[in-house]
C-alpha cells in the first residue's frame, strides 16, 4: 500500500520550474556562466566586476578582428560552449546543451547569421574593418536558457583600443541608450517604488506605457542620434524549453500584425532584444540559404527517411532550442533533408533579414529575470563606456533622461555592506551595479 503510494506521488509529481524554486534560478545563472573560466584565458579583458555570463561573449569578440573568418568564429565559439557546458551538472540525469549556436552578423545583417562550409562562397566571409557585428550564443541548463547578444565594432587587432566618433558613435550610444530605456520599461509599475504603503499603491497603480508609447519613447532614443528603430524587433517570455512563449513585446512594428501579447510580470524570463540602423530601420529577406531552424509543435509523418533522420538528431541534440545545420554530423544530407521538414511546418527556418537600405545595424539581447527586487541581467552585453564615443547629439527629451537615471534593481542590505568594504569603483554611466538585485524571488 505505502509503495503504491509513493508510486502515485513520483508519477503525480510535476517540479517547479517558476522563480519560486531557488534551483530554477541557480540553473539559469548557470547556463550563463558556463564560461566563466574562459576569463582566465583572455589576456586584458577579465575585471573582478565582470559578470560570469559575459565571458564566452568577450572571448569570442576577442577573435573578431579584421580578415576574420565568420565560419570559423561560429565553428570556434559552440566548441568553446560544448566544453564548458561538459563540466557542469555532471552525473545528474538533466538536459543541457546549447540554446543557440554561436551567431557572427555582418553589418547590415539584422538575423543571427551562421553560414555553413559546404557552401563555399558564404563559408569565404571575412569581418571588415570597423563594420558592426553582432554576436549572438547561449546556454541551457534542464531547458532553462539564456541567450546573449552584443554588437562589436571589428578593430585591426585585438589588443586595439581608442575612440570612436562620427556615425560609428550613433549606432552604438543609440543602441545602448534605447536598450537601457527599454529594460527599464520592463519593470513592472511600482516595483521599485519607495516612501509610505500610500505612495508604493499609488505607483503600482499607475497604467503600463502601451506598445505603442514603448516604440514612440525608443525612436526618439534612435533619432536623437540620427539612427531608427529596426521595424518588428520582438522581445520574448522564457520559458523552460521555450524561447518564444506566451508573452512578447513587439517594437515598431510593420503591420498590424505585430502586436505585443501581455505583460512583463515579477517571476517572468524574457529575452530582451534591441535592434537599431543607421538606415531607416525597413527590413528586407535576401536570397540565402537560411541556416538557423527549430522544431515546432506540428508532428507530421516525413516521407523522406533523409528528413526523419535530420529530424532525429535534431531532437536528441537540441530538442525545442534554435539550431545550425551546421552542427548536425552530416552537413549535406541536412541541407537535403531540411527541405521536406521545414515544408511540413515540423522545422521552422529563420530567414536571412537585413536591412533594406543595407545599412549598418546594432543588435543586443538581454535574458533578464524580474523579481521582486527589479530586473537580473541573467545575460548581457557589458555596459557601453559611452566615454569612448565621441558625438555632438544626445538626449534631450526630459522623460527619457529621468527614466535613464532610475535603478533597474533595488539594493540589498548584504551585498550593499560587502560592498562598502570594497573601493569604490567607478560609476558606470546609466547602469547600475548587476548585483544590487538579490536572488531571492
Amino acid at each position: 500500500m505505502l509503495r503504491n503510494t509513493l508510486n502515485a506521488v513520483v508519477d503525480n509529481y510535476e517540479a517547479d520550474y517558476t522563480l519560486n524554486n531557488p534551483d530554477t534560478l541557480t540553473k539559469y545563472k548557470t547556463a550563463a556562466q558556463i564560461s566563466h573560466k574562459v576569463l582566465e584565458t583572455v589576456s586584458g579583458t577579465s575585471s573582478p566586476d565582470c559578470f560570469p555570463a559575459l565571458l564566452p561573449l568577450i572571448t569570442i569578440t576577442g577573435w573578431c578582428v579584421e580578415g576574420a573568418k565568420v565560419l570559423s568564429l561560429c565553428q570556434k565559439g559552440d566548441k568553446l560552449l560544448e566544453e564548458e557546458i561538459a563540466k557542469v551538472y555532471k552525473g545528474k540525469k538533466i538536459s543541457k546543451g546549447i540554446s543557440h549556436p554561436t551567431t557572427v552578423s555582418p553589418s547590415s545583417y539584422i538575423t543571427p547569421y551562421t553560414p555553413l562550409s559546404t557552401d563555399v562562397e558564404e563559408a569565404a566571409t571575412l569581418l571588415k574593418l570597423n563594420e558592426p557585428v553582432k554576436i549572438q550564443l547561449g546556454a541551457q541548463i534542464d531547458g532553462l536558457g539564456t541567450i546573449v547578444c552584443d554588437t562589436i565594432l571589428v578593430k585591426a587587432d585585438k589588443d586595439e583600443d581608442g575612440e570612436v566618433s562620427g556615425r560609428d558613435a550613433d549606432l552604438m550610444l543609440a543602441s545602448y541608450y534605447a536598450n537601457e530605456l527599454l529594460l527599464r520599461l520592463m519593470i513592472p509599475p511600482g516595483l521599485l517604488a519607495s516612501g509610505s504603503e500610500e505612495d508604493k499603491m499609488k505607483a503600482a497603480a499607475e497604467k503600463r506605457p502601451t506598445q505603442s508609447k514603448i516604440s514612440q519613447m525608443l525612436e526618439t532614443v534612435a533619432k536623437s542620434y540620427g539612427c531608427n528603430l529596426v521595424e518588428g524587433t520582438t522581445s520574448w517570455l522564457f520559458e523552460r524549453n521555450e524561447i518564444e512563449g506566451k508573452k512578447k513585446l513587439v517594437l515598431n512594428p510593420p503591420d498590424k500584425e505585430g502586436r505585443s501579447d501581455g505583460v512583463p510580470e515579477v517571476g517572468d524570463v524574457w529575452g530582451v532584444e534591441m535592434g537599431v540602423s543607421l538606415g531607416s530601420g525597413k527590413v528586407k529577406t535576401i536570397d540565402q540559404r537560411p541556416t538557423l531552424h527549430r522544431r515546432t509543435t506540428i508532428t507530421y509523418q516525413l516521407k523522406r527517411p533523409s528528413s526523419r533522420q535530420i529530424l532525429s538528431e535534431m531532437v536528441k541534440k537540441f530538442g525545442n532550442f534554435p539550431f545550425s545545420l551546421r552542427q548536425l554530423d552530416d552537413e549535406r544530407a541536412a541541407k537535403v533533408g531540411v527541405v521536406e521538414c521545414v515544408r511540413s511546418n515540423v522545422l521552422r527556418q529563420y530567414e536571412v533579414v537585413t536591412d533594406k537600405d543595407n545599412a549598418p545595424v546594432a543588435r543586443l539581447l538581454t535574458t533578464i529575470a524580474i523579481t521582486k527586487n527589479g530586473l537580473v541581467r541573467l545575460g548581457a552585453p557589458p555596459a557601453l563606456d559611452v566615454s569612448l564615443y565621441k558625438t555632438d547629439k544626445k538626449i534631450t527629451d526630459e522623460q527619457i533622461l529621468k527614466i535613464l537615471e532610475q535603478p533597474t534593481a533595488r539594493s540589498t542590505g548584504a551585498k550593499g555592506k560587502n560592498r562598502k568594504k570594497k573601493k569604490k569603483a567607478a560609476k558606470k554611466p546609466v547602469d547600475e551595479d548587476e548585483e544590487e538585485s538579490s536572488d531571492d524571488e
